[in-house]
């Protein structure tokens, strides 16, 4: 019998990727109630809205929902393999918006576009954006985003398509938050959220530093992105990345999104949940056995249209490697400080007195 490959899937190299191709992508996803244990398990969120039925149910719910980034990493996991399985890094976010709540039984599905392309200089790579949409078993939309990785090219001859790079917003305006329809946060249980802080107790301007810090395990990250569903090379396989430009595998960076979110609780424990995610940079690579600190300003607050329960934070936070945020690390007016690996700019909405 002669080998072939024929029958399996190498994933998209740069110049496969063209301006308008859409992309339906594999493998729809159920989530479970052991998907949200793991997920919990993995980094420690203590939000209560995610964490308690009985605190969902006074705020409206049927349920607790899925925390907003386990939905987010499932959307994004679905595109791994036709879109970043050749990537050397995944290198930001912009125009994402959170449009309505997942729950356990909810199937996720998602497809993106190509919407811009970039070829490096070095001739070895260029940079895909694509804008990625999930939906549930209902056809509704759950999140929209748009991100840009950098992809090797399968041959570092062949021509560079015309650039075409999308003019993207800075942010998201605050008009055009969504919070859950048949949701109240009035009287909301801050001594079941751990945080007697809300809304109205926060000023623009506003430095936050969270105190705690969280290494990354080898075996929690692959365990994580596994649950994703994320195929991404440069995860799995210590075989190919021993011989890349690190010499080891890096750290997905929704696993450190994640880990940011979840230390950001000491400090802003009432954000319930992520509105929009205006931009986001993943500024260093993260590797196992590095320990992760975040800090977080708030750049802006915002009325909630048609809502007086709920107010609008927006949040600028930082994730550091091996670096405590007591001195706030952040940018600088060239690049970043030394030990920044993330910076993550979002609206949160948090209960209103």
């Amino acid at each position: 019998m002669s080998g072939t490959n024929a029958k399996t899937n190498e994933g998209n190299y740069f110049e496969d990727f063209k301006v308008g191709r859409v992309l339906r992508h594999a493998t729809p996803r159920t989530v479970s109630e052991g998907d949200v244990a793991l997920y919990q398990a993995l980094f420690g969120s203590r939000f209560s809205l995610q964490s308690s039925a009985e605190v969902a149910r006074h705020a409206g719910y049927k349920t607790a929902p899925v925390d907003d980034m386990l939905a987010f990493h499932i959307v994004f996991g679905k595109t791994v393999p036709d879109i970043s399985l050749n990537a050397v890094a995944n290198l930001g976010y912009a125009d994402c918006r959170f449009l309505k709540p997942v729950f356990p039984g909810d199937t996720i599905s998602t497809e993106s576009k190509v919407i811009g392309l970039k070829e490096n200089s070095n001739g070895e790579t260029g940079v895909v954006y694509v804008r990625s949409t999930g939906r549930n078993q209902k056809d509704e939309i759950v999140l929209d985003y748009v991100r840009w990785v950098m992809v090797r090219k399968r041959d570092k001859s062949s021509p560079a398509p015309e650039e075409d790079v999308p003019h993207l917003p800075a942010a998201v305006g605050a008009e055009h938050l969504v919070a859950p329809h048949g949701t109240s946060f009035k009287g909301f249980d801050t001594v079941a959220s751990g945080s007697p802080h809300l809304w109205d107790d926060y000023e623009k301007g506003e430095k936050i530093d969270h105190v705690d810090g969280i290494t990354i395990e080898e075996a929690e990250h692959m365990m994580a992105t596994r649950l994703y569903q994320n195929t991404a090379k440069v995860h799995f396989n210590q075989y190919t990345e021993g011989k890349g430009r690190f010499g080891r595998r890096l750290i997905y960076g929704g696993h450190v999104i994640s880990l940011a979110r979840a230390l950001s609780f000491n400090g802003l424990g009432n954000a319930v949940l992520i509105a929009a995610i205006n931009g986001g940079r993943h500024v260093a690579p993260c590797f196992g056995g590095d320990t992760v600190f975040a800090w977080s300003e708030i750049l802006d607050k915002a009325e909630v249209k048609g809502r007086d329960d709920l107010g609008a934070l927006r949040i600028r936070t930082f994730a550091t490697k091996d670096k405590p945020c007591g001195e706030f690390p952040g940018a600088r007016e060239k690049g970043y400080e030394e030990g920044v690996i993330l910076d993550l700019d979002y609206w949160a909405l948090m209960p209103r007195r």
